[in-house]
C-alpha cells in the first residue's frame, strides 16, 4: 500500500476510482523511471465509451497529442480507463 496525501494506493500505475472527490473519478499514482506524480483524471458523474462510437473517436481525435505523452499525462489514463 502506497499513501500520496488522502488516497491508497494498491501500486503505481494502477488507477482507482475517487467516488468523494468533487470534481475527478479516478486518480492513479503515475510512475516513468524515477519520477512518481499523482495524476487525477476523468470528470466525475460522466461515463466513457467503451464502444468505437462517434463520441469515443471524437475524444481520442481531440487529445491523441496528449495521449501520446504516455503514463505521466491525465488524457493517457482517461483513454485507458474510460475510452
Amino acid at each position: 500500500m502506497i499513501k500520496k496525501g488522502k488516497e491508497t494506493f494498491s501500486g503505481v500505475n494502477k488507477p482507482k476510482r475517487t467516488p468523494n472527490h468533487p470534481t475527478k473519478s479516478h486518480a492513479v499514482l503515475a510512475k516513468e523511471g524515477t519520477t512518481e506524480k499523482l495524476i487525477r483524471f476523468g470528470q466525475q458523474g460522466v461515463s466513457g465509451d467503451k464502444k468505437d462510437t462517434a463520441r469515443a473517436k471524437s475524444f481520442k481525435a481531440r487529445h491523441s497529442d496528449n495521449i501520446a505523452k504516455g503514463k505521466m499525462s491525465a488524457a493517457y489514463w482517461a483513454n485507458k480507463v474510460k475510452w
